[in-house]
């Protein structure tokens, strides 16, 4: 995609969301990365119907390792791999309080250090609770990267290193937000609703998907 249809793909998205947000709800920065934790191979949606009791309890890692590893499972069963993830979040709350004063290291290197924390979970937390400029892919980016020509590649990082090279200014803090809603409500997987897309004239996707019968434009 030439830089042009970038700059024009991302003025789109931002003209119809000026500024967005993660899906997630969490009250502060230790809360967002304890989410972001659980919401691996699993649904925004459900990880805040596990979290909203949670985390009205639990506020800080100390909090969390109070609670234990036994308590967390209670708020997090109905959460995919929820056994793993209640080691994980239990292990990188004590690393938080021995280690860090119980804060959130704001360095991606630091954090992905943590048990349960990848890149792409690092990535979010700095962008959401720092602001940084990150490129967190997951499903949806991967895909939106790949079928639209923004952003090809063959692995995660390769997606991510693409939207960091030609992601431009003033986009480069919410591109990841307008990326995965993108992907979650309008490029979906089985089939992309090309026909009330924003940016479909700027796609590579060639089967454009057709409107269903009846459908009008709002």
């Amino acid at each position: 995609m030439k830089k042009a249809d970038i700059f024009e793909f991302y003025r789109r998205l931002a003209e119809l969301n000026p500024s967005p947000e993660t899906e997630l709800e969490f009250g502060n920065t230790y809360q967002l990365l304890v989410a972001v934790v659980l919401s691996a191979q699993a649904t925004d949606v459900g990880v805040n119907k596990a979290t909203r009791k949670l985390f009205q309890e639990v506020k800080t890692p100390q909090q969390m390792v109070d609670l234990g590893e036994d308590g967390l499972k209670q708020h997090i069963k109905t959460i995919g791999l929820f056994n793993a993830k209640a080691k994980n979040v239990i292990a990188l709350s004590e690393i938080l309080v021995r280690d860090h004063g119980g804060e959130v290291p704001a360095d991606r290197d630091t954090l992905v250090e943590l048990p349960g924390v990848g890149r792409k979970t690092a990535n979010v937390v700095m962008n959401c609770a720092f602001g940084a400029e990150t490129f967190a892919v997951d499903t949806h980016i991967f895909r939106v990267g790949n079928r639209t020509g923004l952003a090809p590649g063959k692995t995660p990082l390769a997606v991510e290193k693409k939207l960091d090279k030609e992601t431009p200014q003033p986009f480069r803090v919410g591109a990841h937000h307008w990326l995965i809603l993108h992907g979650r409500y309008i490029c979906k997987a089985r089939t992309p609703e090309c026909w009330r897309c924003p940016v479909a004239d700027l796609c590579r996707y060639k089967p454009k998907a057709p409107a269903p019968k009846g459908w009008q434009a709002p």
